[in-house]
């Protein structure tokens, strides 16, 4: 008898842990602003996060450093106009497409990428890079550019303290990525390949 109760207590503790990790599993279609997770310093200055969304079957996953603005001035000041910027601090920005995109009609296979920023006071440059993994934009290569998009600055009301990126899903076919901070936000659309 005590062996009988004992085999059905096992089972149930099993059946209760199997039930937590089942719960555990991830909808990246709600992370859209997530914090990563980071090593070391337990209050970094511009602390690992990370942006996602699915549109349609397309889970689209954006990785980077968030300074935030602390009084400075950001935009021709702390960022130089008309230079190249990772858009994030440290390592460059990545962006990964789990399937094929189209970006203002060039098609961008499914990959991780990097994504930098060429900040201007009346016109940013978007630009999606190959080479994913490089430090600030010591390493930027314009020859490794896949494609870069033309965006127009919009003033914000409210400031934004950190530097925020954003990925939403328009249709099942379509989204945006906004970038904010400071006073400013630049956005590009995406579309699936094949849609």
């Amino acid at each position: 008898m005590k062996n009988a109760i004992f085999l059905i207590m096992i089972i149930m503790i099993w059946s209760c842990s199997n039930t937590e990790k089942n719960s555990e599993s991830h909808d990246h279609k709600d992370h859209s602003a997530h914090t990563a997770e980071t090593s070391g310093d337990s209050n970094p200055k511009s602390p690992k996060k990370m942006a996602m969304t699915n549109v349609g079957d397309n889970h689209v996953h954006i990785e980077y450093s968030s300074p935030s603005k602390r009084g400075r001035q950001i935009f021709g000041g702390l960022v130089a106009f008309g230079e190249v910027w990772v858009t994030g601090a440290h390592k460059a920005t990545s962006i990964q497409f789990s399937t094929d995109v189209e970006v203002e009609g060039t098609t961008i296979t499914a990959g991780k990428y990097a994504l930098f920023t060429i900040p201007g006071e009346e016109e940013w440059t978007i630009i999606i890079n190959k080479n994913w993994d490089q430090h600030l934009a010591d390493d930027y290569d314009a020859a490794d550019d896949i494609i870069r998009v033309k965006s127009t600055p919009v003033a914000l009301e409210e400031p934004v303290e950190s530097l925020t990126y954003k990925v939403e899903e328009l249709d099942a076919s379509n989204g945006k990525i906004s970038i904010s901070w400071d006073n400013v936000l630049v956005s590009f659309e995406l579309k699936n390949s094949g849609s």
